[in-house]
């Protein structure tokens, strides 16, 4: 029940993001086609749009929540994950048969990951293997099951104490989506659904270019746009009834049980090629990212909805935190896997990095919730960024899993998952192992042969994914790692990293040794603190404020402050 509670605590917490696809997005930017493309059924004459629902009061901005952040997510890549048919395509009847592996809702049990949210990657009707150019918005894609099947996902999710967000692709749709084929058409009543323009139009350069392709493509006379892909057309939200049909899709899935989404490309509804003079497309994405966050909190309060901001500089990603719950803290990954690998002659630096960053994020927004990651299904796997050490993934693990907002793991990053460009290679079937019946084949994996399998790792106390539950648990249980607020911590050894996370209960210091050497510390006060994690017993020593740490490890003191 424990773990039930967590999770709908999260669920009534988190409120809105904002998500994009910038120029390194694989998930939106050159595509991959599938062979087979699949055509909705949906007619654009009759029922592509659904009946607006009832006009919601609008809030002025969105407002953040600021309470329980005690989930952690998990991102999934449905085709990858679970094969309950036999056809090597993962679906979402697998999904449900391994429900149990990430949260099984027993509290009094450990053998399960602990997660407490799932973010589903794409699961629409779409045109390519990856989800991200949709031909209906309304319906499940045939390869993973049908809504009968969703349905019962959300149930079983929440049975075990496990919130559901998925994707939503709302930027663009597919060339192939009826809406866009009728569209071809200049007399077609969704001609303004999308952005056309002639050749010499004194609107738009239709010759301009966006990360080294053309922006604009040519149909007949007309040139419509297309940031990411020829075959993915941006829909056009100076129009007023793609931007209810926007909200009625998110209506539509929020009635369906969903508890919240992580938004694609939000980032350039109203990119710099597509805005006239005089505009600020800044100005107008967030105008109506706000009114979407405030429709979604009003159609279901408490809902999360998370935001891909595709760039490392951390002042655009915070510019967009006023109207969002939150944005995925992309950059903070390959800083940790430098640290982690070496590559910092002081590893205070990674302490310093962080704190700057959120003092930008605290600036732009008091509220604002972080949602720190390692990797995603756009960017080499981490473990391959740390040369495919065991060890030091379990230190990069236990910097993200200490800090602050809701951390996303990328499925097979506890086991780890080996994986590098090209995007197949970074989505590659999750290892089961033991030949288990549910193992997927869409793809076959290069890396099988160096990748410890779930059966392999489960009951090995020093697993990477054992490593993985037991800092799950420490995070969920301690309402410091959840709930508090970071600060750097000064330490007079370079190779250990040291911080403090504090809530208004309890204070948690922090320590990782990132040398392969036994290392130690002395200039901290443990006064009261006890001990809650070691991740080696072997080696470590503390005498009064005297810390010995074994090589490449992490340990955990908290004190209660009431």
């Amino acid at each position: 029940m424990l773990k039930k509670l967590l999770s709908k605590c999260l669920c009534l917490l988190l409120l809105f993001a904002l998500a994009a696809c910038g120029s390194g997005s694989s998930s939106t930017n050159n595509p991959e086609p599938s062979a087979s493309v699949q055509t909705s059924s949906v007619d654009p004459e009759t029922s592509s749009v659904h009946s607006a629902d009832p006009v919601y009061a609008l809030a002025p901005t969105a407002q953040n929540a600021s309470g329980n952040r005690q989930g952690v997510y998990y991102e999934i890549f449905v085709r990858a994950f679970a094969d309950s048919d036999g056809d090597g395509i993962g679906d979402l009847n697998g999904l449900i048969q391994k429900l149990d592996y990430l949260n099984d809702g027993n509290p009094e049990t450990t053998t399960d990951l602990g997660i407490t949210g799932i973010w589903l990657m794409p699961i629409n009707k779409a045109a390519s293997y990856h989800g991200y150019d949709v031909t209906d918005y309304y319906a499940i894609n045939p390869e993973y099951g049908t809504m009968e099947d969703f349905e019962r996902l959300i149930e079983e999710a929440h049975k075990r104490g496990i919130s559901v967000i998925m994707d939503l692709v709302l930027n663009h749709t597919s060339s192939s989506h009826p809406w866009f084929i009728s569209a071809r058409d200049p007399a077609s009543p969704y001609r303004d659904w999308y952005l056309w323009a002639d050749e010499n139009s004194d609107e738009y350069n239709v010759k301009a270019t966006i990360w080294g392709h053309n922006a604009w493509h040519k149909v007949n006379d007309s040139y419509y746009l297309g940031l990411f892909w020829s075959e993915m057309p941006d829909l056009n939200y100076n129009n007023p009834e793609v931007r209810q049909e926007a909200k009625n899709i998110a209506a539509f899935w929020l009635d369906k049980g969903v508890d919240g989404f992580r938004l694609d490309a939000v980032p350039h509804l109203f990119d710099s090629v597509e805005v006239r003079p005089g505009e600020s497309g800044l100005e107008k994405t967030l105008e109506w990212w706000t009114k979407f966050t405030a429709f979604c909190h009003e159609k279901k309060p408490g809902c999360l909805i998370v935001g891909e901001v595709l760039n490392e500089s951390t002042s655009i990603r915070a510019s967009y935190l006023p109207a969002l719950d939150s944005t995925f803290h992309i950059g903070l990954g390959p800083q940790i896997a430098n640290v982690v690998k070496g590559g910092a002659s002081n590893n205070n630096y990674i302490s310093t990095f962080i704190a700057n960053n959120y003092a930008q994020y605290a600036k732009a927004n008091p509220d604002y919730i972080d949602a720190p990651m390692l990797s995603n299904h756009d960017q080499n796997r981490i473990i391959t960024a740390v040369g495919g050490d065991h060890e030091k993934m379990k230190v990069a693990a236990s910097i993200y899993l200490t800090l602050e907002g809701i951390p996303f793991i990328y499925y097979g990053e506890e086991i780890g998952m080996v994986g590098g460009k090209p995007d197949e290679d970074i989505r590659l079937p999750f290892v089961w192992g033991g030949d288990d019946p549910l193992q997927t084949r869409w793809r076959e994996s290069k890396y099988n042969a160096i990748v410890k399998s779930v059966a392999e790792q489960e009951g090995d106390p020093n697993s990477l994914l054992t490593h993985y539950k037991r800092l799950i648990r420490v995070r969920t249980k301690n309402h410091a790692l959840y709930a508090g607020k970071f600060s750097p911590i000064e330490s007079e050894n370079p190779s250990i990293v040291a911080y403090n996370m504090k809530s208004d209960r309890q204070s948690a210091i922090i320590l990782h040794n990132l040398a392969q050497t036994e290392q130690s510390i002395s200039s901290l006060d443990l006064t009261g603190y006890t001990l809650e994690f070691c991740q080696k017993k072997d080696g470590f020593v503390q005498d009064g404020n005297q810390v010995v740490m074994p090589p490449l490890s992490t340990v955990i003191f908290v004190r209660d402050l009431n």
